[in-house]
């Protein structure tokens, strides 16, 4: 295994390995660090911040389904200065470590995503870039997803990109991505992470009422990994700019499959509420992997799918 690199470059951020967490499953890191060693991982993804703090939507926020869960969190978050505040001194050392960071950026408007945006740029200097998150709901426009839409999507980035000379990613939302994409691209997306979570119910029959506090929510899990592997393989048909896959990830061959599919990173997320050291595990399995196919650097496997 020693013989296969797995460094990859994902969007100008040099990371060891492909490895990342998926935001919002994973809190800042630190409380990942009892269980095993966050520094191994490639990246991780920080759980989304607002400018100001966000109180998220009422209990209960999280459900079990077959094959996976759902959650309607509402991306509760303490905002942008507490995060720093709190979490930086830890995330600081784990970049020191070799681990990049990346900040989840959340708004509910453009000049929210700008606000929020200007303070971690300001407050975060040792983050390696920052992660749209534009599945967030819209409240100036009706409560859709700013990335519902190429226009939607497009005007974020576009308002954000004179913002940071970091690499801007963008969290995408599981609709219309090939355009979607495209229009992020142009407008200076330096990456994507594809997918969010797919909206999901799941009803109590004996109450008749939702599981969780709201009609919908985010439905992740093994259940929707191949359709996330399909919707990588679609997005990096797409554009030119690199892509994290996330969506199902329980094994390395989960993360193999969207090596294969075009992703250079790929992101563990649910899997981490079952075991804490998945992430690792991941890695380790992705590594040995990567050794079976007699390469000698895991980059010769990406995109390497043959229709």
């Amino acid at each position: 295994m020693g013989d296969v690199s797995m460094a990859v470059d994902f969007a100008g951020i040099p990371l060891k390995n492909p490895i990342n967490t998926a935001a919002g499953t994973f809190g800042q890191g630190w409380q990942f660090q009892n269980f095993m060693d966050v520094s191994e991982l490639g990246a991780i993804t920080t759980k989304g911040c607002a400018a100001e703090p966000w109180a998220g939507n009422p209990k209960p926020r999280m459900t079990e389904v077959p094959g996976g869960m759902m959650n309607s969190v509402g991306l509760q978050n303490p905002g942008v200065r507490a995060f720093a505040e709190e979490s930086g001194p830890y995330l600081a050392d784990l970049t020191a470590k070799g681990t990049a960071v990346i900040c989840q950026v959340a708004g509910h408007s453009v000049e929210e995503y700008v606000a929020a945006l200007e303070l971690f740029d300001e407050l975060c200097p040792w983050a390696a870039a920052f992660e749209l998150n534009v599945s967030c709901p819209n409240i100036a426009c009706g409560g859709a997803a700013m990335g519902s839409t190429p226009e939607g999507a497009a005007e974020v980035m576009r308002a954000c990109r004179p913002v940071t000379k970091k690499p801007l990613l963008v969290k995408m939302a599981p609709v219309r991505l090939p355009e979607i994409a495209r229009a992020l691209e142009t407008e200076g997306a330096d990456g994507l992470t594809v997918i969010n979570s797919i909206p999901g119910m799941a009803i109590d029959v004996h109450t008749r009422r939702s599981k969780i506090s709201r009609p919908t929510g985010g439905l992740s899990g093994p259940l929707l990994h191949p359709i996330a592997v399909r919707m990588v393989w679609e997005v990096c048909q797409a554009v030119d700019i690199p892509v994290c896959g996330v969506g199902g990830v329980m094994t390395g061959e989960d993360a193999a499959e969207f090596i294969l599919a075009g992703a250079t990173s790929v992101a563990v997320g649910m899997a981490s509420f079952i075991d804490p050291a998945a992430s690792a595990r991941v890695l380790h399995e992705l590594e040995a992997w990567a050794a079976s196919q007699g390469v000698k650097s895991i980059t010769e496997l990406i995109g390497a799918f043959e229709c």
